[in-house]
């Protein structure tokens, strides 16, 4: 593919790449090397990358003693299994963004895996410069969910559980919407009219008729059982 056309609109992507890191708490770990180094780089402009690793075990040692926000890695490590690392990961630190970079579309099982795990966001390697990196970071960063358009047809089945407990209201289902889109209380608050106390009420009730732990879980199941539509996709990037 000749990417020549889609250089300025790629440089203007990769600064609001940026511009959406710059509260972050970054971990890379890439099982390749280069792609790891080119990482490290971009996001050296605006995060703060508190380690770039290529093995599961040394990613593991980092976040227990940093913390970060974001876990950026790819499911073929040099050492260890990415998938593994994301099923470790919302375990032990539900609370911290994974975004996971996949290699191989055919890798069905591994993908459901991450995505039964509640990863954050799924996108393929083949598909930067289309758009998905710069989608999936806007949800991911401000705590909606993002998966690749190409992986979305294995997502719609089962996770175990058939339904919501109760039928979402429009107010609730508006609600999950833009928690979806990666969109703060207080940003719904502006889109739907509300306060935030208010969108906090109605995030409240949706919580507990998924049910779902956070809001990444909802959004994922809301997303899953046909409740809301998938987030649209930007321009390339």
């Amino acid at each position: 593919m000749n990417f020549t056309p889609l250089l300025a609109q790629i440089r203007a992507n990769q600064q609001a790449s940026q511009s959406l890191l710059r509260q972050a708490r970054v971990l890379l770990c890439l099982g390749d090397r280069a792609l790891l180094c080119l990482f490290a780089m971009q996001a050296m402009e605006s995060a703060t990358v508190l380690g770039a690793v290529t093995c599961a075990q040394e990613a593991m040692v980092v976040v227990e003693q940093q913390r970060p926000s974001l876990v950026l890695l790819s499911d073929q490590l040099e050492q260890g299994n990415g998938i593994a690392l994301v099923e470790w990961l919302k375990t032990h630190h539900p609370e911290t963004r994974v975004l996971l970079l996949v290699a191989q579309v055919q890798r069905q099982h591994a993908i459901q895996r991450a995505m039964d795990a509640c990863c954050d966001g799924i996108v393929l390697q083949s598909r930067f410069g289309s758009g998905a990196m710069l989608a999936a970071l806007h949800a991911v960063s401000g705590g909606g969910i993002y998966i690749d358009k190409t992986l979305r047809d294995g997502f719609r089945q089962g996770d175990g559980h058939a339904g919501p407990l109760e039928p979402l209201t429009e107010r609730e289902r508006q609600v999950l919407q833009e928690v979806a889109y990666g969109d703060s209380n207080q940003e719904i608050g502006q889109t739907l009219y509300l306060s935030s106390d208010t969108v906090k009420t109605h995030l409240g009730h949706v919580l507990r008729k998924l049910p779902a732990r956070d809001r990444t879980q909802a959004a994922l199941r809301g997303v899953r059982w046909g409740l809301i539509e998938w987030p649209d996709e930007l321009a390339p990037g």
